[in-house]
């Protein structure tokens, strides 16, 4: 990763009417780094997104992307930027080439280079052979590669890929992150927005949002390690359906969640919280197998941060 800034978020902000979608939001990302905008659906990320696309104008608050105001300048934006929608965006009734021919002359690929773009991207999305046969008989995972190399035929600077692997099975997703990893290696700045707490595993960085407002940002590793409000404990224990109602209503316990065959539970100190926790499930005889302080995952750290939440103020 470099030391400049691809694109750089200050005060941002979008309405719909009364509705605020995006609220005061901040943070940059570094040239040839993968950075994650993680949410739930609904927080904010679509709409984020499309702003910096130059596909929405901002209400209010500025934001370059490759050194252009995506408000002032948005044409100009698109030109410099590769995009991929949650949505497959190719062309069903079109074989393989003719998708890699049109996007290529969307972009203006040069008529010298398309010939070497069309066999990058073919053989990126592992379709060599496949060229003529028609996208509508893909598999989900070779047709959002094919997409991803549509969306890069340019060589942009920056690539924004939003929900990218939604409905693809766990194999094609893993390929896919692959290929990311090589696009930012080359010095692209890759722009993720998900909702797969695994996926964001991935990133160098990520900004985590919730009801349009970031609640926390850092690599995976700082998140897991400083932004969990309170600690993290794995009970084993049953039944498990009777010890959750008995930890929900625990003046120890700050959250609850099923885990597997155990519970997830968040407290602000473990030592102090075990023998109390332990003491109020065996009054109720529930019978507790283990219980022990664990390191929180991404999806523990998201939770502990928004499950007690109050809902967003509409911004006037």
């Amino acid at each position: 990763m470099g030391d400049e800034y691809s694109v750089v978020v200050q005060d941002l902000v979008k309405r719909f009417g009364d509705f605020c979608a995006v609220d005061h939001i901040s943070f940059k990302a570094r040239t040839g780094e993968i950075f994650g905008f993680l949410g739930p659906n609904g927080a904010g990320k679509s709409t984020t997104i499309r702003m910096l696309c130059g596909l929405l104008h901002p209400t209010s608050g500025s934001a370059s992307v490759a050194g252009i105001d995506v408000a002032k300048q948005p044409e100009r934006v698109r030109q410099n930027i590769g995009y991929m929608s949650q949505k497959f965006s190719l062309y069903n009734d079109l074989t393989v080439e003719e998708n890699i021919r049109f996007f290529g002359g969307m972009y203006q690929v040069p008529d010298s280079e398309i010939g070497e773009r069309l066999q990058w991207a073919v053989r990126m999305a592992g379709l060599e052979g496949r060229e003529h046969t028609l996208t509508s008989t893909l598999a989900v995972g070779w047709k959002q590669r094919l997409a991803l190399g549509c969306a890069v035929l340019h060589k942009p600077a920056v690539l924004f890929l939003d929900e990218p692997t939604s409905g693809v099975d766990p194999i094609s997703r893993r390929k896919f992150w692959e290929l990311i990893h090589e696009m930012a290696a080359t010095g692209v700045t890759v722009f993720v927005t998900t909702h797969y707490m695994d996926e964001a595993e991935y990133c160098n960085r990520l900004v985590l949002i919730y009801r349009g407002k970031i609640v926390a940002s850092g690599s995976p590793a700082e998140l897991k390690r400083t932004a969990m409000k309170g600690e993290l404990l794995l009970i084993d224990c049953a039944p498990l359906g009777q010890a959750l109602e008995v930890l929900e209503k625990s003046s120890a316990a700050m959250d609850v969640a099923v885990f597997g065959n155990a519970l997830h539970v968040v407290v602000p100190n473990a030592a102090a919280a075990i023998p109390l926790l332990r003491a109020e499930l065996e009054q109720k005889a529930i019978t507790v197998a283990s219980m022990e302080k664990i390191p929180a995952s991404l999806e523990d750290v998201f939770v502990s941060l928004t499950a007690h939440e109050p809902a967003a103020a509409v911004t006037p």
